[in-house]
């Protein structure tokens, strides 16, 4: 397992991650990001309760693949804004250095706040961060799986998943979109068997299928 600190990884790291051979994990601060990777690679990455625990990237090997778990956004407990703001920053600059090589990037959202979070944004008019970045991802043609996860504490699945593509600005419905929104619980393992299969299936695709 490698962690480095984010500029040290980007400037003299970059050069190594060469080869469409990257998985990316993005999301919000306490998403479930780490515990996800943990569980479906079985790498002890470093994981934790509070928001923020994951300040730089972690690198893990995985079936001849880079997964990086990249540091959350967003609210971060504790952590001054301009932090915040650079750690973001750094995380986009990543990200388009190295779409080309990205076979995938699992975007990690809370299946119970989601949908509240998303809409308090709305409210103040602002574009919400999880839909920013999804935006974002699309925009540079890396294909994309919303991991929705904390499916252990959601309820009326189906229902909040749709509402969730509208509000990620995509036509149709969930049975559109099997293999985009993985609905999963990373802490007791809920469908992740069915979450490596669409992440098996996707890597076999080519790029822009599902735009």
């Amino acid at each position: 397992m490698i962690n480095y600190p984010l500029s040290k990884f980007i400037r003299e790291k970059i050069c190594e991650v060469i080869g469409r051979d990257m998985i990316i994990f993005v999301g919000r601060s306490n998403v479930g990001k780490s515990t996800l990777i943990y569980k479906l690679t079985g790498k002890n990455v470093k994981r934790g309760k509070r928001p923020g625990v994951t300040r730089k990237p972690i690198e893990v090997n995985w079936r001849n693949r880079k997964i990086i778990d990249m540091p959350g956004f967003g609210f971060m407990s504790g952590v001054p804004d301009r932090v915040r703001e650079k750690i973001k920053t750094e995380i986009v600059h990543f990200i388009e250095e190295n779409a080309e090589d990205i076979d995938l990037a699992i975007l990690v959202i809370d299946g119970k706040s989601a949908l509240e979070i998303i809409e308090r944004w709305e409210k103040r008019g602002e574009i919400p961060i999880d839909v920013e970045f999804f935006q974002f991802l699309q925009e540079l043609g890396i294909p994309t799986i919303v991991a929705v996860n904390k499916l252990d504490k959601m309820k009326n699945v189906g229902s909040t998943i749709n509402k969730l593509i509208k509000k990620f600005g995509l036509n149709g419905t969930w049975i559109d979109y099997k293999d985009v929104f993985i609905p999963i619980s990373a802490k007791f393992g809920t469908n992740l068997d069915e979450f490596k299969k669409v992440i098996e299936k996707r890597l076999r695709e080519p790029r822009g299928q599902h735009e």
